[in-house]
């Protein structure tokens, strides 16, 4: 009877170990870049917030100085599309999308990329 246990106990461990689902899924790794609009660090923290929030975004960097924003991704779970509607819906343009007038206005002043007369009487303030 003890023999027998463990045949069924080895023969369930076994079919356990064959018979066990994977959850991993192929990741569909692509880069990307996308033009955004933006003046300061603050830009610079909500952009990238505002892509790496986004569902499949593995990073996100944006240059203050090329205004792109260097993007990895997901393919299988989003697109340049998705992160530049993201973005867009933060306050900043995008070479795919313009920023809502009501969301860009609420940005801070040195944020304000559209004026850029105003921004630099800000940082004249500032020194």
């Amino acid at each position: 009877m003890k023999k027998l246990f463990l045949i069924l106990a080895a023969a369930c461990v076994m079919a356990a170990g064959c018979t066990g689902t994977s959850t991993s899924t192929a990741v569909e790794a692509s880069t990307g870049t996308l033009k955004v609009e933006g003046l300061c660090g603050m830009c610079k923290t909500r952009i990238e917030k505002a892509a790496q929030e986004v569902a499949g975004v593995t990073r996100a960097e944006w240059d203050n100085e090329t205004k792109m924003l260097a993007l990895e991704f997901d393919s299988a779970k989003t697109g340049i599309e998705t992160i530049s509607k993201a973005v867009a819906e933060v306050g900043h343009d995008t070479e795919k999308d313009k920023a809502d007038d009501l969301v860009y206005h609420d940005l801070p002043d040195c944020c304000k990329y559209r004026e850029p007369s105003e921004h630099m009487e800000h940082m004249d303030h500032q020194m």
